[in-house]
């Protein structure tokens, strides 16, 4: 009965019975996952989470990939980016370079195909790493507009081809849209030529060859932290070799920034994988696809730095011939073989895969584009991580002006109407590089404003107050230390508290070089840094490229170069307040030497002009450091004897003229203003 009672009360619930898969049903549900159907479900894991970051990565890849492939090719490179608003909430954006073209068969592949490229497989230095990039914005475009991506590439005067793509997500295969699905054929006769580029609506520039993409995407455009001109101004830092075109979709015409260098940077060659860097299961799957007929072949023809006499020894100490086909090894012997691999002394890889920007073109980099008073670089020897060759250079910036005195107020409204911040104080702390709390609110407290007042909706009035207060309040105090970061002379613009860059600047004790910090924080002062590691392959925190994993020998390295830099900041720091203490302590002395020369000359009769000349000679020498020559120009002359701040140092004065340039032991100098 209670059985019974239980089923009927079971059923009169309504509650529906479970249904249970079997075997196979759950097999008949599974398939193939395509990658870049994987990818448009998680786009935010290639850069893509919000409209603004994916404007910014779609610029970012088209240019990266312009300045491999013109690098490549031997050209110096130009680059044309154009931003348009197409509809509310939706750009057009357009990226050209003078690089070599792309050939027509590898034009759909390479925009509408995911994991497609030359560069992964390769052990050398370069921007691109997964293949992954061009064409996920491209995806992205097509996902958020249904407007395909647009391409025209010229390999020569009479080889044009134009293409309309998008990407099949669920097969990751290219569709093109246009030509019959065979893309269109650009006339080489001027006349028709122009007539194709106005009937399609593509605004070309005649070089000899290049690439133009163009993407259609809702996005969302703003200038400040975190911009594409922020991005473009810190490329032009890495990559002197570069003259970028830049036009917003507010400009009424385009902003250039020349090279500052005609030289290409030496070109990376290709190595070969390390020993070190290889894990077991890697080593036992390359023994397995081997064709090799010896295990001495095998180490020449497949790892770097392995000579006869390290396959000797290596051979050795695990008990192998040395004569054994590789393909034959068991598991116990591969086993062997890896750990005698890791316990032998193999030279370090060669660094010629890689190509570091160097200290001259980082300080003539960062004074084009960083205003400041002394300039500083140093670069480390390349050391491996995983096998992996890399080399870390840092340079650094400091005085100069803060970022809010140079701001204009048309810009500063225009800012305040795109901002998406919800107070003033994090407006100005989101908005401008180097702001801190601190700043923030002694601007705040000066403009009579409140600290919770909405940006986008402040009047006129308002708006003046804080322009006001903008240009005459300093906080060079409060301001916090901007950091720039770069991995093959690409800008990382998100996930700065994620990076082993970031990390180990805060890490740093910069107290000791004259700078204020908090525990645990980056310290404070006028200062820029810029940390740039070069390397074969980049550990990227995840596939969108914006942090650097934290790897030990990685960071060791980054403070070692911080140090250096450093330790020339703390020297022209102690001389700067040195400087100022010898002219308040002049000043003192110039205060009473007149009525001592008198006193002396009424006690002893002594001539009171000898008196005065005299004491003024002691007080001169004894404030010798306050004492500044200068040359016909009006510029300072230092004496040879004076301070040494080492190499790759360049200082200038307020009106950033340069007054000294020290570069790979030029020993010609000149100093700072007293």
């Amino acid at each position: 009965m209670e059985e019974l009672s239980s089923k009927s009360l079971e059923g009169q619930s309504g509650t529906p019975s479970r249904r249970k898969a079997t075997a196979e049903s759950m097999a008949a549900s599974q398939r193939d996952i395509s990658i870049s159907e994987f990818f448009s479900k998680n786009r935010h894991l290639l850069g893509f989470d919000n409209p603004r970051k994916a404007l910014l990565t779609t610029v970012k890849e088209a240019v990266d990939n312009s300045l491999d492939a013109c690098e490549e090719a031997g050209i110096l490179p130009e680059i044309w980016v154009k931003i348009e608003e197409t509809a509310p909430g939706q750009f057009k954006a357009s990226i050209q370079d003078n690089g070599p073209g792309i050939l027509k068969k590898q034009i759909p592949l390479i925009f509408g195909k995911l994991l497609y490229g030359s560069k992964f497989h390769r052990m050398r230095m370069s921007r691109g790493q997964q293949g992954i990039g061009i064409s996920a914005a491209g995806m992205y475009g097509v996902l958020t507009t249904g407007k395909p991506v647009r391409i025209v590439s010229q390999t020569s005067p009479r080889q044009t081809h134009f293409y309309e793509i998008r990407i099949n997500t669920k097969k990751n295969v290219p569709e093109i849209l246009n030509g019959d699905g065979e893309g269109l054929a650009v006339p080489a006769a001027r006349e028709e030529r122009k007539t194709f580029w106005e009937t399609h609506g593509i605004q070309w520039e005649e070089t000899g060859t290049g690439t133009r993409v163009a993407i259609e995407l809702q996005a969302k455009y703003q200038r400040g932290r975190g911009s594409i001109d922020e991005y473009l101004e810190q490329t032009a830092i890495a990559n002197p070799h570069v003259t970028l075109h830049y036009q917003g979709p507010e400009d009424e015409e385009e902003r250039i920034y020349l090279r500052s260098a005609d030289v290409l940077p030496p070109e990376p060659k290709e190595i070969k994988p390390h020993p070190y860097g290889v894990e077991l299961g890697r080593l036992a799957d390359m023994m397995r696809h081997s064709t090799e007929s010896s295990m001495k072949s095998f180490f020449e023809n497949h790892f770097s730095k392995v000579s006869p006499s390290v396959c000797k020894t290596v051979c050795e100490l695990a008990n192998i011939n040395q004569r054994a086909h590789p393909a034959d090894l068991n598991r116990d012997e591969t086993e062997r073989l890896h750990k005698a691999l890791l316990e032998s002394k193999i030279p370090n890889p060669s660094t010629d895969c890689l190509s570091p920007i160097g200290e001259e073109l980082l300080l003539k980099g960062l004074h084009q584009v960083v205003p400041g008073e002394f300039y500083a670089a140093a670069t480390r020897p390349p050391a491996v991580y995983r096998g992996n060759p890399f080399q870390v250079e840092v340079a650094l910036v400091y005085g100069g002006s803060p970022v809010t005195q140079n701001v204009s107020s048309e810009l500063l409204s225009e800012l305040l109407e795109e901002t998406d911040a919800r107070t003033l104080r994090q407006f100005l702390m989101n908005t401008f590089q180097g702001v801190g709390a601190d700043g923030a609110d002694k601007i705040i407290k000066e403009s009579k404003l409140s600290t919770r007042l909405s940006p986008s909706k402040m009047k006129i009035k308002e708006i003046t107050a804080l322009y006001s207060a903008m240009k005459n309040v300093n906080i060079s105090e409060g301001q916090t230390m901007n950091v720039y970061r770069y991995a093959n002379r690409v800008p990382l613009q998100s996930q700065m508290s994620a990076c082993a860059i970031t990390q180990t600047v805060m890490n740093m004790n910069w107290r000791n070089y004259g700078l204020q910090q908090s525990r645990g924080s980056l310290p404070r002062g006028p200062v820029t840094v810029m940390v740039h590691l070069a390397s074969v392959w980049v550990p990227f925190t995840s596939e969108s490229k914006e942090a650097i994993a934290a790897y030990p020998e990685i960071q060791n390295e980054i403070r070692l170069a911080l140090q250096i830099a450093g330790r020339k900041l703390g020297t022209y720091l102690k001389r700067k307040q040195n400087v100022r203490e010898q002219s308040d302590r002049r000043a003192q002395f110039l205060r009473y030497l007149g009525e001592v020369a008198r006193a002396i000359h009424q006690i002893s009769g002594t001539n009171a002009d000898t008196i005065y000349n005299n004491l003024l000679n002691v007080a001169r020498l004894r404030t010798s450091e306050a004492d500044a020559k200068f040359d016909e120009n009006g510029r300072r002359i230092v004496e040879q004897d004076e301070i040494d701040y080492g190499d790759n140092v360049l200082i200038v004065d307020n009106k950033d003229v340069e007054k000294m340039i020290r570069r790979n032991g030029n020993r010609e100098k000149e100093g700072e203003p007293a």
